[in-house]
């Protein structure tokens, strides 16, 4: 093969390359006042964002003993979601062990205000948003599946549609895992804290079809009872949701593949909610 050749091909390489992650990958640095520190996140925009007006937010947790990267490094392809559906997706850092609370034992934990308030502001004021739930999103893993949820229901004038995989959706029957203790105080000497703070006790803040939801969890996940029994009660009490099932464990096999429904439900409810600059 020609030198020529060669080079035309390696062009032809790149260009299509750079067309498949034509999306920007920023890691930003956040300020939480509440918690006096800073704190970083991945933002991750478009390729059409300089072009457009606004567009929608999925944040996007990871799980217990995570940070903001993980979701940008074990599950990259979410930079072809966002060219294909114009969306943005913010990764915050919600700590090692935080579960999206703001802890009532530990005044240094408050993740639920730095997440669903602190940094929902911030990044409405860097980034070109819709600036309301028609276009803000929130899902997550694990212990992020468990955080999306916990705060979409107890935000709702923020969040207009939620979603989990592999969520810890009830954190009760683990009362000696994942640093929950440290956050809620010990299930047997606080076991308010853990009664008012499990996502499938806080059902009676929904009105149906007011907050869209999507919850998907493996059937080999150590989570997939605390989550059938979730959708049993959301079927109790007429509050419409999408509940996915398959094959699969807790881990970044599953998530990876998840997150690409997580993302194109949270795309058509964007659509239906409000009308997006194409770019």
């Amino acid at each position: 093969m020609s030198y020529r050749k060669i080079v035309t091909l390696l062009t032809l390489f790149i260009g299509i390359s750079d067309f498949v992650f034509a999306a920007k990958v920023d890691t930003v640095e956040t300020v939480s006042v509440v918690m006096n520190k800073k704190i970083k996140a991945v933002v991750i925009t478009p390729d059409s964002y300089a072009g457009g007006k606004e567009f929608p937010v999925v944040y996007l947790l990871h799980g217990y003993s995570g940070n903001y990267s993980d979701w940008i490094k074990k599950a990259p392809a979410i930079r072809e979601y966002v060219d294909l559906y114009k969306m943005i997706i913010v990764c915050p850092d919600g700590g090692y062990s935080s579960w999206y609370f703001d802890s009532p034992v530990d005044t240094k934990w408050k993740y639920e205000t730095y997440v669903a308030d602190e940094l929902v502001k911030w990044v409405d004021k860097n980034y070109k948003t819709v600036k309301s739930p028609a276009g803000r999103s929130i899902t997550g893993l694990s212990m992020g599946g468990h955080g999306a949820l916990y705060l979409a229901l107890r935000h709702k004038d923020v969040f207009g549609a939620a979603g989990s995989m592999s969520g810890g959706v009830d954190i009760r029957p683990f009362p000696k895992n994942w640093e929950i203790a440290s956050r809620l105080g010990k299930y047997a000497e606080q076991p308010e804290n853990w009664e008012k703070h499990t996502v499938v006790n806080m059902l009676h803040l929904l009105t149906p079809g007011l907050l869209t939801l999507l919850i998907d969890c493996g059937t080999e996940d150590f989570f997939f009872r605390v989550n059938e029994e979730l959708h049993k009660k959301l079927l109790e009490r007429n509050i419409p949701h999408d509940y996915i099932t398959r094959p699969g464990a807790h881990n970044w096999d599953y998530w990876a593949n998840a997150v690409q429904y997580q993302l194109l439900f949270m795309h058509n409810f964007f659509q239906k909610s409000t009308k997006v600059n194409k770019g």
